[in-house]
């Protein structure tokens, strides 16, 4: 018998970042060493006790333990729109225009296995959430690198929307942290539509903003819905990241391309699930609040550290990631990141494992009590 090999396309991923990460740091722990873990984003307060009750009553009701509709529980669907209608003031068919996911990134991953044919062109943002590009790779399809530069404030410049399918976006964005204004918004909306490109907006963070500064959805721009499929998130809103339930919405074609993949794929969210992802959405409003305002103490908290160091880092403006480009004393993104791991514990994501485009930059997440993040202060100025 010959060998078994991966397939072809699976032999096109790189290694996953994250995964490479928790790699050495697991290795740094066996040593015994106090870890200081700004790598991944997995927030590490709670899951708010009224949605973990929700879950405890739901799951002993035995009528949410069989097989969940495809579609999720209709309720759940039309909260989904009730909320966005509050949220966004956007108006959505909740048979059509709403579908609920396994976690955002499944329904990111799977959808363009529905739109994408083999060699069709794929705009992916560099730096970039790495699971973008593994979607399309998986679809058969052809990546074509979106810079997202500083210069600009890490938004594609519109005139390279061309030529392509369809169109990956993130914003607030993952790992720069940056927003779209919403009159840029428009213009891209306008490109996407002139160039008959699908726009696939990642919202995970909608939630996740800092000095009320509200981040905007595509589906607020007029005739957005005929490009625009959108994916939101209760991982990052909630601290829900484990328990794997996001929707997503806009286009009722795209949602009816996304669902047929799914439908083919998987049997749904465990219904006790959605059930308390209804009631965080019902009464989840002051958990949000108190979240941005735990991220935001932590924000100012580390960028005044880090400043106070001599490291000049720029405060996000969303999201919970600190993006800055390297101190002057390294040479690049990986050299910075194994040093840091290295000299002072602390695991940072180095920029180039994003992009291209994110060489001569590091990541931190906020994910980590306040008290964490001075003590890294006090470790980085050691070795800076």
């Amino acid at each position: 018998m010959s060998p078994i090999e991966f397939s072809k396309r699976l032999q096109q991923l790189p290694p996953y970042l994250f995964a490479e990460i928790d790699k050495a740091k697991r290795a740094a722990r066996a040593e015994g060493r106090d870890i200081i873990d700004l790598g991944v984003g997995d927030p590490d307060s709670e899951t708010p006790k009224f949605i973990i009750d929700a879950l405890k009553k739901a799951a002993a009701d035995g009528k949410n333990h069989h097989y969940a509709f495809d579609a999720g529980m209709p309720e759940l669907r039309k909260t989904i729109s009730r909320w966005c209608q509050k949220r966004f003031n956007i108006s959505l068919d909740s048979d059509t225009e709403v579908y609920p996911l396994i976690g955002s990134k499944e329904g990111l991953t799977h959808l363009p296995l529905g739109i994408i044919n083999p060699g069709d062109r794929v705009l992916i943002p560099d730096p970039a959430y790495p699971a973008y590009r593994s979607s399309v790779i998986f679809a058969g399809g052809e990546v074509v690198a979106l810079p997202l530069k500083e210069k600009n404030d890490y938004l594609p410049e519109l005139s390279l929307l061309k030529n392509a399918k369809a169109v990956f976006l993130n914003y607030p964005n993952n790992p720069t942290s940056a927003i779209l204004p919403k009159a840029y918004m428009k213009d891209l909306i306008a490109m996407a539509k002139k160039e008959n490109m699908i726009v696939i907006s990642d919202l995970a963070y909608s939630e996740v903003y800092y000095d009320d500064q509200k981040p905007a959805s595509f589906l607020e721009i007029d005739g957005a819905k005929d490009c625009v499929i959108e994916f939101h998130s209760f991982s990052k809103t909630f601290y829900m990241t484990g328990w794997r339930i996001g929707w997503a919405c806009g286009n009722p074609k795209l949602i009816a391309a996304l669902a047929k993949v799914k439908t083919n794929i998987d049997s749904g969210i465990f219904q006790a699930i959605q059930v308390a992802g209804i009631e965080a959405l019902n009464n989840g409003d002051q958990a949000a609040k108190d979240m941005r305002a735990l991220y935001q103490d932590r924000r100012d908290a580390f960028v005044q550290g880090l400043r106070s160091i001599g490291w000049n880092v720029p405060a996000p403006k969303a999201a919970f990631y600190l993006w800055s480009p390297i101190p002057k004393k390294f040479n690049d993104s990986m050299q910075t990141a194994k040093t840091f791991l290295e000299k002072a514990d602390i695991v940072a994501t180095p920029g180039n494992g994003f992009g291209t485009y994110g060489e001569g930059y590091i990541r931190m997440t906020l994910t980590m009590e306040k008290s964490k993040l001075l003590e890294a202060v006090k470790r980085l100025k050691k070795i800076l």
